[in-house]
């Protein structure tokens, strides 16, 4: 029987042993000499009232330096670590694209398919779509979230992927023809989810999860495509509130491909290391030479985006990234691939941007191998959006009354009403109204960042308008 004494020297030593197998969260070294003002980058954030971030600077293939700021969790007071787990948003595509060339590898598809080879719902344009044009935001495709805004559907709900493959099936026209330009666009990685399960016969979670996570160790990360799926350590997404407050943003999103990853900084570690070295399918270092190849248009000219890569450069250094962004949530992965040295910010709000605590981030870390930062731009000769509005061309009300009435997009299913308020033409949408201004007086009108081009019969009759809204071009609406 032991003694009082030895029942404390084990417990001691029982002890010392529990808590070094504990994991390492935050990585506060009192040793690394810019902490201190690197938490001063994120000091509005770290407040026990306010969401945050989570922080987590690479170099050399280890965090050097993490720090959680704000609260994961408002209501039940939980903060930030590096173990909380955030959507990734479009930081989400490089796993994709990842997934595909492994895919590849194993003989399953081609990059260079024509996409309906596995998904025959997307009409024939006239030009073959490719994976490869996918991959690179050059097919033409409409964006989904772009239809989605127009028709006044709410991403925020659970939406099947069934539903965005029979909108994108009825669209009669491209932005543009394939591999002529580019043009970000979240419906042509929806598709990519889509092709993968259909040519490997495992969906995208499955296969990432085997054949990434697993092997790379991401214990925290996975593709969400159950709304009811529980996540542990999630950190819920939030946006600034009318009164200056929070407000929580809830959302049962949980499409994968144009994003749906969730994942913490102590799995990117492992992702980011993987990068130098890689461990995952047969071709080594090809793979992610591959991944990091700019892109080409029919006419030859490279742009600066490989497979769901951004590549430039930042102050005079080569540099390897991507954002994301959906409802609550910001992330942002900045790599110095010539240093070995990474930044990622991961937020659970949704009015910042990321990028930008990232750059300050690298402005301290590397401050001698940095150059000298470009004087900001002078204002552009063009003017604002407000001082254009006041050039607007004044209309009577009843030349107006041409464009009233209801316009229905049997692309969209949906239905544009237009009438005059207080001397305008407005759009009303449910209980929102939007003013159109027209510039120029030739049936153009701009709202709300679109363009309403109205067209007329040959008897001058308004029949209809084509409309222009970022990653939506030409979208046609007839009159009723």
């Amino acid at each position: 029987m032991w003694n009082t004494v030895g029942k404390l020297s084990f417990y001691a030593v029982y002890m010392s042993i529990a808590i070094a197998l504990l994991p390492c969260h935050d990585v506060q070294a009192s040793d690394f000499e810019s902490a201190d003002e690197i938490d001063a980058v994120f000091a509005e954030y770290d407040s026990p009232d306010s969401p945050g971030c989570s922080l987590a600077i690479i170099k050399n293939g280890e965090i050097v330096y993490s720090h959680g700021y704000g609260k994961a969790n408002l209501e039940h007071s939980l903060p930030i670590t590096s173990e909380s787990v955030f959507y990734f948003g479009s930081e989400s595509k490089q796993f994709v694209t990842f997934s595909l060339l492994l895919l590849e590898e194993q003989g399953k598809l081609s990059l260079d398919d024509n996409i309906r080879k596995y998904v025959p719902e997307i009409p024939d344009y006239g030009a073959a779509i490719t994976i490869r044009h996918l991959c690179h935001h050059t097919s033409g495709l409409r964006d989904y979230f772009i239809l989605w805004d127009l028709a006044g559907i709410d991403y925020a709900n659970y939406h099947s992927e069934s539903e965005v493959i029979d909108l994108l099936s009825r669209q009669k026209e491209l932005n543009f023809m394939p591999g002529e330009e580019r043009l970000y666009c979240n419906s042509g990685y929806l598709l990519l989810s889509t092709i993968i399960r259909r040519a490997s016969g495992t969906s995208l979670p499955d296969f990432a999860a085997k054949h990434i996570f697993e092997p790379l160790g991401m214990k925290n990360s996975h593709f969400h495509d159950d709304p009811n799926q529980l996540i542990p350590h999630r950190a819920d997404g939030h946006m600034r509130a009318d009164n200056g407050g929070w407000e929580l943003l809830t959302f049962r999103f949980a499409l994968v491909g144009s994003g749906g990853l969730y994942t913490n900084v102590e799995d990117l570690l492992h992702w980011d290391r993987n990068f130098y070295d890689n461990r995952l399918g047969k071709s080594g270092r090809t793979i992610i030479d591959r991944m990091s190849t700019r892109g080409r248009l029919n006419n030859g000219k490279k742009f600066d985006y490989g497979l769901a890569l951004a590549l430039g450069e930042y102050r005079g250094l080569n540099t390897i990234r991507h954002g994301g962004a959906l409802g609550g949530y910001r992330s942002h992965m900045l790599r110095f691939p010539d240093e070995n040295f990474t930044v990622i910010t991961l937020f659970n709000l949704g009015n910042v941007n990321p990028a930008v605590y990232a750059e300050q981030v690298a402005d301290i870390c590397l401050k001698g191998k940095l150059s000298a930062r470009p004087e900001p731009e002078g204002t552009s000769a063009t003017g604002s959006h407000d001082e254009k509005r006041k050039k607007s061309v004044a209309i009577h009300s009843e030349k107006l009354a041409d464009y009233t009435g209801d316009y229905y997009s049997d692309e969209l299913l949906t239905t544009f009403t237009f009438v005059i308020d207080d001397g305008k033409l407005v759009h009303r949408n449910g209980a929102r109204s939007v003013a159109l201004y027209d510039f120029a007086g030739d049936d153009s009108f701009i709202s709300a960042g679109k363009t309403l081009r109205f067209e007329r019969d040959t008897g001058g009759a308004i029949v209809g308008f084509r409309l222009d809204a970022g990653r939506v071009k030409n979208l046609r609406f007839e009159r009723q």
